[in-house]
């Protein structure tokens, strides 16, 4: 079934893991349905225990990853139906649907438990919140910014 995509970020992810399957214990798998509405995102998230392979079922997508450090190279490509792509355990990846249409995938995590982190979640809106100052210099912006920010969240 599809899920709800009327949201800020006009995505929602359906997860099959071991929270939902007990019998997935010890298999080493999960799976996810992702639907998109036109121009929905999957935001900048990273999956700290596992692979993910990704499939495009309907729609087209611009997806992408980063490495580490020291290079931080930012790897893309445009995904149509059909077409798959890999993103690597622990990167940072993000999927984005910039067609008219809505879009579905269904992608396959090497762990039974992958977790996900998504990145503005936990660091503008992290409980209690990260000190502004901090926020501030790691990103290199004013104070004022780092408040809008973290008013998002």
């Amino acid at each position: 079934m599809a899920g709800n995509t009327s949201n800020k970020q006009g995505a929602a992810v359906t997860a099959v893991n071991v929270a939902q399957i007990p019998g997935l214990n010890t298999m080493g798998i999960s799976l996810v349905r992702i639907d998109y509405a036109p121009y929905g995102l999957n935001p900048h998230h990273t999956h700290p225990r596992s692979t993910e392979i990704l499939t495009v079922l309907e729609g087209s997508l611009y997806v992408g990853f980063v490495t580490s450090n020291p290079d931080n190279k930012m790897f893309t490509k445009v995904l149509h139906k059909g077409d798959v792509f890999v993103f690597p355990k622990g990167l940072i990846h993000f999927q984005f649907n910039y067609g008219p249409t809505p879009a579905v995938v269904l992608a396959a995590l090497s762990s039974q438990n992958p977790g996900v982190i998504t990145i503005a979640n936990s660091v503008f809106g992290s409980t209690p919140s990260i000190p502004n100052a901090i926020l501030a210099k790691a990103f290199q912006v004013e104070k004022e910014t780092v408040d809008m920010m973290q008013a998002q969240f």
